[in-house]
């Protein structure tokens, strides 16, 4: 074996995601966009990267994740793809890009795959036709990551960015159609913006591991989106972000002072300049 081989981490598997419930192990998620950041997180050690939809937000400057297409969400996941080693890749599928059929689902779910090297898709919701097309990817060899709670592809009909899960019958609902994702063929599932309480009944429910955005310490996991939780988006303040750096502070503390070395004439140096 090559030492370079060597030295790669061990791929983590959707069959480690549920081993490691059993052990009671938490799982480190994050998503991410690009290359160089993969990087960073392959080096970090994280178990799992989403490349979500969330882009539409952090990258594209859209005010929903609706916008986002099929192409934007492999391109950018490809590139993900070739910084990462190690951690599980999970595909976010865009708005309408698996909701009007199975075929549709199928067919765009394949080109995920076979166009970014991802391990698994996400899709959102748990109603009927969602179900049917759980069981159609899961049926076709694809891991599906599930969704519940806060669902930003529905957030016209949820009427904005906010908890879910407090009414009794809402909350019933929503524990159902966790068991049911998990009967359909779900490795995983995302649980966003629901009470601290349901998330743990949720999460005791099933037997496939809950990772948590907004949904307290009970999950089996975490996600948080990486540009927010390096302090990149100081006018995103949810009540569950924690700020593990202040990237935004330093980056507009370094472009100023280049600016400033540029006008005065301080940069490039002698020492940061060629001779002939």
């Amino acid at each position: 074996m090559a030492d370079s081989d060597a030295q790669k981490p061990k791929p983590v598997t959707t069959g480690d995601f549920t081993a490691m419930k059993e052990r009671g192990e938490k799982i480190a998620m994050l998503t991410c966009y690009d290359y160089l950041f993969a990087r960073i997180l392959t080096e970090a050690g994280v178990d799992a990267v989403l490349v979500g939809d969330s882009l539409g937000h952090v990258v594209l400057g859209y005010d929903s994740t609706l916008p986002v297409t099929l192409d934007d969400i492999i391109h950018h996941a490809a590139a993900v793809r070739r910084g990462l080693h190690g951690p599980l890749l999970v595909v976010d599928m865009p708005f309408m890009t698996y909701q009007v059929s199975n075929e549709d689902a199928l067919r765009n779910a394949g080109r995920v795959m076979k166009e970014t090297g991802a391990e698994a898709v996400k899709v959102e919701g748990g109603d009927d036709a969602t179900l049917d097309r759980v069981r159609a990817l899961v049926g076709a060899g694809i891991p599906v990551m599930g969704h519940l709670g806060l669902t930003p592809q529905s957030v016209h009909q949820l009427g904005g960015y906010s908890l879910q899960g407090r009414d009794p019958d809402e909350a019933d609902r929503l524990l159902r159609e966790a068991c049911a994702l998990e009967d359909a063929g779900c490795f995983s599932m995302v649980l966003e913006m629901i009470p601290v309480p349901l998330a743990g009944e949720v999460t005791r429910a099933v037997g496939i591991p809950t990772v948590g955005i907004g949904a307290g310490p009970e999950c089996d996991g975490q996600v948080l989106v990486l540009p927010d939780m390096l302090g990149l988006n100081p006018a995103f303040n949810p009540r569950f972000l924690r700020r593990f750096a202040r990237l935004g502070d330093a980056a507009r503390s370094g472009v100023k002072e280049y600016v400033e070395a540029v006008r005065n004439g301080d940069y490039p140096s002698e020492d940061e300049s060629y001779e002939a």
